[in-house]
């Protein structure tokens, strides 16, 4: 599906398998012209092949997966087939529009993932020899860092060691590479270059042109010289739009990974980790004492950096008095409201009570003095009574024999 990238390494293209899966596919430059145990190039890329199948054996979530690999029907070129990570690379993550460092908090996410990727690979005893900022990817997918491009760990030592001469990434190249050794400890010293690029936006000694004159000059200087300070190139990388705030605490480097940078990047391969697992279980067991053991060094070690945090430490304390008397005087402005509204709400119920008191006593006092005026107007009017009347007892009356007749008569 098109080239993805070509170089003096080999060249990478995408690719898509029957149905749906997309792949990346490398294709190595030295041709093997006889599959036989005989030549040593198919055989040490037999040997290799064999390698990184045991490497996937176990999947492992920051190391590409390898698909397939073999030659090409047409020259004989050997290719690998990986999975095709969709994202950005270290790279492209430091160029506009994104900060030319890394968080320190970021910094610590890769640190981890990308050792956890040495130690996967060189449990399988393959040492990967091509560690740079471009061939580790940000998955989108996961959020991982994912270890790309085993395209120098399949190679001849003198295939490698020429690949390396003309064409390899020198800026990240260990020291004892330039003589076309590969150890473990060469990816240790190169996972130092790529942590240190991220801290400080830049490698220790960028190359400036493709010339072979400069190239020889990045070699000599991984020989010889003493690596930058990695707190000074930062501190002239941080981005303009973080906030003073935010500037200072991205200087605030810890220790422990200053360390791992500085024994990662020694001259001698004896002065460094041993390999992958040493470094992994180094950074794990800083990472998990971190919140407990606070380590951490400022901006500069000189006396302007120690009254610039005092002075910053007496704002903050002075905005947090200032915070606290605003919401003391806060709460006793509302707990006045309240009492000033109970005592309103008081004082209006006892006027509306007194208030239908007076009434009440108003229609009394009227009630008796209409009363009163009416009696000395005129004759008071006695009331009237009904009478009912009464039934009188009949008188008896005398019959004609002189007896008594008290029937009453109807």
């Amino acid at each position: 599906m098109g080239a993805m990238r070509t170089g003096g390494q080999g060249s990478v293209y995408k690719g898509k398998r029957m149905g749906a899966i997309i792949s990346a596919v490398k294709i190595l430059p030295t041709p093997i012209h006889a599959e036989h145990e005989n030549d040593k190039n198919f055989r040490d890329f037999k040997n290799e092949v064999e390698k990184l199948k045991k490497v996937n054996e176990v999947p492992n979530p920051n190391v590409v997966k390898i698909i397939n690999s073999g030659l090409t029907e047409s020259g004989s070129f050997p290719f690998i087939e990986m999975e095709y990570i969709e994202g950005p690379d270290l790279e492209e993550l430091l160029k506009a529009p994104h900060p030319a460092v890394f968080t320190i908090r970021e910094t610590i996410k890769l640190a981890t993932h990308l050792s956890n990727a040495l130690a996967h690979c060189h449990k399988a005893g393959v040492k990967h020899g091509d560690i740079k900022s471009n061939n580790v990817k940000f998955n989108t997918a996961t959020g991982n860092y994912i270890l790309l491009d085993f395209g120098l760990a399949v190679m001849s030592d003198e295939d490698r060691r020429s690949s390396l001469r003309h064409a390899g990434a020198v800026e990240f190249m260990a020291p004892e590479q330039h003589n076309g050794e590969m150890l473990f400890q060469s990816d240790i010293y190169s996972f130092g270059i790529v942590v240190y690029e991220l801290l400080a936006g830049v490698v220790p000694f960028p190359l400036i042109s493709k010339a072979e004159a400069s190239r020889n000059q990045v070699m000599i200087s991984h020989l010889e010289k003493s690596i930058p300070d990695v707190l000074e190139l930062r501190q002239n990388r941080l981005p303009a739009d973080w906030s003073d705030r935010k500037q200072l605490k991205e200087m605030e480097i810890p220790g422990w990974l200053l360390d791992v940078v500085n024994k990662c990047l020694q001259k001698l391969p004896e002065d460094r980790y041993t390999n992958g697992i040493a470094l992994h279980d180094a950074i794990c067991n800083q990472v998990e004492q971190q919140p407990k053991i606070p380590n951490i060094i400022p901006v500069n070690q000189n006396m302007d950096s120690l009254v610039l945090l005092q002075e910053e430490n007496r704002a903050l304390q002075a905005s947090v008095s200032k915070y606290k008397l605003y919401f003391k005087q806060k709460a006793l402005l509302f707990a006045g409201s309240l009492v000033l509204v109970s005592l309103l709400t008081l004082a209006v119920s006892s006027m509306i009570q007194a208030e239908n008191t007076t009434s009440s006593k108003g229609e009394s006092t009227n009630k008796v003095a209409k009363d009163s005026v009416k009696s000395v107007g005129g004759t008071k009017q006695e009331p009237k009574i009904k009478s009912t009347p009464i039934n009188k007892k009949p008188t008896p009356t005398t019959t004609k024999d002189g007896l008594s007749n008290d029937v009453p008569e109807f």
